[in-house]
Formats: structure tokens, C-alpha cells, sequence
């Protein structure tokens, strides 16, 4: 047949080496985007100084980022699904590479802040839309495999970002922090080109723009109360305010959703039990993984003293539990299975962060790496069973808006996790009488999270004990 000759040339690549290439280029996507949501944040005293203001006040840069991503996430499974996901990753990295070159090359605060709105919407879409290539040119038999890769730049990121954004900062400049995106982004477009091939969308829906209002709304209205709570930068008035708005426009969608035929948030996803547990379950997980650095930031650098790049470093061990973890995660859940090694791990995985806890400015720092190692190969195994079993029980056509669902989830466990631990600090501080935090304050913010996080085990205990056999690949 001629199209299959012309898809079986020399200049195609062969498909098991496609297979193996698709994670990688993902991962690196994904890589990209944690990374430069992390490492900003360290940057910001240094580009106080130069736009003429506060550290405080810079950190509408973070906020413009995350609103833009929590408005566009939603619309990434309709995007691919109407133009293709090869097209829309490919403009998607594109334009976080550009977007971050003009992070760079801003010379006022306001267009810095466009800036980042436009890689924030930029990178919405660029990490879904590549986990939706991944899912549908991936044997669900290699699933596992896969985001066990895909997983670790996820772990990597928020690690990584404080000690090169403090390295970067310290020897250079704050504007390498955005243009160190470029050559990744030359990279992968590149990659792309050669190993992702396009193929025809498989539907052509249109775009629910109503449900778009409402969970832009919802999500942005949110969004900005768990960024106001963290820094205080809003009055309990304009939260509350913003809360009512964002419940209002949540319950609207809801009923708006249910006589749509492709609402934007498909929320009858939520019958598949698998589904809904992976994404309740491990929404509970990521509180702690988003409090932790935040919360080992203001134990090593307030409590004992240490500078921002010296605690980057002890914080980055937890990186290297997360690589040994790729090397054995697919063989512990095939040997144990999908429901007994997230409810067992959930409460290791919570202990481990809860150990963080009993931190002193004389902890030897070897006992300090060690907890930070094991916590980090243990919540790796964690997040790769979940994002693998998210996707068992889902056919091609639900995974465009089951990535985007899952995506929209994952960020605001990420940020209830910072503003769950920025709140207990808070409330620390007000009862003792205090005027900063110290480690007694970081404790109780170790101890809440921790508990969220075991909480998790229960809703995994929920699940049939078969749950996801069809992605563990045993051998006979």
C-alpha cells in the first residue's frame, strides 16, 4: 500500500526507538515547565533591584504564571482533540521558548508580567497535550514504564529549581533563568519533528466556550486566594470575596457541564472509580509534595540559618531517591499490585515528610540527606503508580480530556499544599505571639500536611484489588 510505504522509509524512525523516545521528550517538556515554575522564586530579591521594587511586590510575576495556567489547562484536551497533539506541543514549546526570551529581555515590570502570562499559557498547554501523545502512542502494557519517566522530571523539578536558580543568580544573572529555555526548547521542537509523527485528530469537537468562562473564573478566582493566603497579600475581605465567586462559578459549570456534549472539564470521567480515586488520592499525596519545599525553605534558611543555595543542595537529595525509584517502581507494583503498594506507600511516603519535622540546627546534615533521600525514592514510587493507573480504565478518545482533567487537578493539589502549610505557619506564629517563623511553627506545618497526605491511603484502600492488572507487566 502506498501510505504505508511512505511511513516505512529509512527517514521514519523505527518504532520500538520511538516508543522509547516519546517519554523522554516529554519528560524533558514537563522538566521545563517545574523547573521554571520553582525556580523564579529565588530570583526574586535580584529582580527587585532592578525593576525598582519590593521582593514582595515581585511576586506578581508567580501569580501571573499560575492564573494563566490554571485558566488555559482546561482547554488543552479540546486543542488537541480539534487541530492534533503533535501540532499543538510542537506551538506549545515553541512559544514557552519565545515567551521566556521575553521574560528576558523585559525592561518594565508590566511587560515582564505579560511575559509570563504568556508562558504560563504556554506551558498549560505544552505538558498536557504531551502527556496526551504520550497515552495514545503508548501499549497500555508499557504505560507503566512510561510514566515512570515521565514522573521523575515532575519530582526533579521543584528539587532542582531553588540551588540552580541560586547558582544562576549568585554567578550570573536572573535573566538566565528564562533563557536557559531556549536550547531546551530548540531541543525539543527538534525531537519532536523527528520521533512524534502528526496523525489526523481523531475528533473535531467545538469548544465549549461557556464551560471555558466558568472554570476560567473558578480556577483563576481560586488560584489567586491560595497565592493571597501564602504571601497575605490580600485582606480577608477580597478572599472571601473571591471564594464565594469561584464556588458560584464552579456550581455553574457543574450544571452547565451536564448538557454540553464535550464540556471542557468532562466530569463524567469521574465514574471510572480508578479515575476518580488516582485523582482524589493523589491530589491528598501532593499536598506534601508541594508544602515540602516551601516549608524546608523556611526551616533551613530562617530556622537555621543556612543560605539559599547551601539549603537548595540539601533539599536536591531528594532527587537522587527519585532516580533509583525509575529503576525499580515497575517491578514493586507488578509484584504487589496497584491497591497494595499505593495504600502502604501513601502512609511510608507521609511518615517520611513528617520526619521532616524533628529537623534541628544540630541534625547532623547526613541524617538530614538520608530522610530527604528515602522520602524522595518512596514519593516517586507513589506518583508513578498514580499517574499510570489514572489512564487504566480509559479509552483513546477520553484521554485528551482525561490529561487536562488530571492536570487541572494535580496543580491545585500543588497549591492547597502551599497554602494548607503557609496557614498553619501563620497560625502558628499569631498563638505563640511571634513576629517570624521559627522551627516549632515549621513543625505544626510538617505535622498538617503529613496527615493530609496519609489520608490518601484510605482512598486507595477503595480500590478492587484487580484495579489496573491489565498495566502490570509480569513475567510469565
Amino acid at each position: 500500500m502506498p501510505a504505508h510505504n511512505a511511513h516505512s522509509g529509512s527517514d521514519t524512525p523505527d518504532r520500538p526507538l520511538q516508543q522509547r523516545m516519546i517519554p523522554f521528550i516529554v519528560g524533558c517538556a514537563l522538566f521545563m515547565q517545574m523547573l521554571d515554575s520553582t525556580v523564579v522564586a529565588t530570583a526574586l530579591p535580584a529582580m527587585a533591584v532592578d525593576f525598582a521594587t519590593t521582593a514582595v511586590h515581585m511576586n506578581i510575576t508567580i501569580t501571573a504564571y499560575l492564573l494563566a495556567t490554571a485558566i488555559f489547562v482546561p482547554i488543552s484536551g479540546w486543542a488537541a482533540d480539534r487541530f492534533g497533539g503533535q501540532r499543538v506541543f510542537l506551538a506549545a514549546i515553541a512559544l514557552f521558548a519565545l515567551s521566556s526570551a521575553g521574560c528576558a529581555a523585559s525592561q518594565t515590570l508590566s511587560e515582564l508580567v505579560t511575559a509570563r502570562v504568556i508562558q504560563g499559557a504556554a506551558g498549560a498547554m505544552m505538558v498536557p497535550v504531551g502527556r496526551i501523545v504520550l497515552l495514545r502512542r503508548t501499549p497500555k502494557s508499557e504505560l507503566l514504564k512510561a510514566m515512570a519517566f515521565l514522573t521523575l522530571p515532575a519530582l526533579l523539578g521543584p528539587v532542582i529549581g531553588p540551588p540552580v536558580g541560586g547558582f544562576l543568580v549568585t554567578y550570573a544573572s536572573w535573566h538566565w533563568i528564562f533563557l536557559i529555555n531556549i536550547p531546551v526548547g530548540i531541543l525539543g521542537i527538534a525531537l519532536v519533528l523527528k520521533f512524534i509523527p502528526h496523525l489526523p485528530p481523531e475528533t473535531r469537537p467545538r469548544l465549549d466556550g461557556v464551560g471555558f468562562l466558568l472554570s476560567g473564573i473558578a480556577m483563576a478566582a481560586v488560584m489567586t486566594c491560595l497565592e493571597a493566603i501564602g504571601h497575605e497579600s490580600m485582606g480577608m475581605g477580597t478572599i472571601a470575596g473571591l471564594l464565594v465567586l469561584s464556588v458560584l462559578c464552579a456550581v455553574l459549570y457543574v450544571r452547565h457541564a451536564r448538557h454540553v456534549t464535550y464540556p471542557i472539564i468532562d466530569l463524567s470521567l469521574l465514574r471510572t472509580q480508578t479515575f476518580a480515586v488516582s485523582v482524589l488520592g493523589g491530589n491528598l499525596c501532593r499536598f506534601a509534595t508541594g508544602a515540602s519545599p516551601f516549608l524546608l525553605a523556611i526551616l533551613l534558611q530562617v530556622g537555621f540559618g543556612l543560605s539559599a543555595f547551601s539549603a537548595g543542595m540539601i533539599t536536591f537529595t531528594s532527587a537522587a531517591g527519585a532516580l533509583v525509584m525509575k529503576l525499580v517502581a515497575t517491578p514493586i507494583v507488578s509484584r504487589f499490585g496497584f491497591r497494595r503498594v499505593l495504600t502502604i506507600n501513601a502512609l511510608i511516603a507521609a511518615s517520611l515528610t513528617a520526619a521532616c519535622a524533628l529537623f534541628r540546627a544540630d541534625t547532623p546534615v547526613w541524617i538530614m540527606v538520608g530522610v530527604l533521600l528515602i522520602g524522595g525514592f518512596f514519593r516517586s514510587l507513589q506518583f508513578t503508580a498514580i499517574n499510570a493507573l489514572t489512564y487504566a480504565d480509559l479509552d483513546s478518545a477520553q484521554m485528551s480530556r482525561a490529561s487536562s482533567f488530571s492536570a487541572m487537578a494535580q496543580q491545585l493539589g500543588v497549591s492547597l499544599g502551599v497554602a494548607c502549610a503557609a496557614l498553619t505557619l501563620n497560625l502558628s506564629i499569631s498563638l505563640r505571639g511571634g513576629l517570624e517563623a521559627n522551627r516549632i511553627d515549621v513543625m505544626w506545618g510538617f505535622a498538617v500536611v503529613s496527615i493530609m497526605a496519609a489520608a490518601s491511603s484510605l482512598s486507595f484502600q477503595r480500590l478492587p484489588a484487580h484495579a489496573g492488572n491489565q498495566l502490570r507487566n509480569r513475567r510469565r
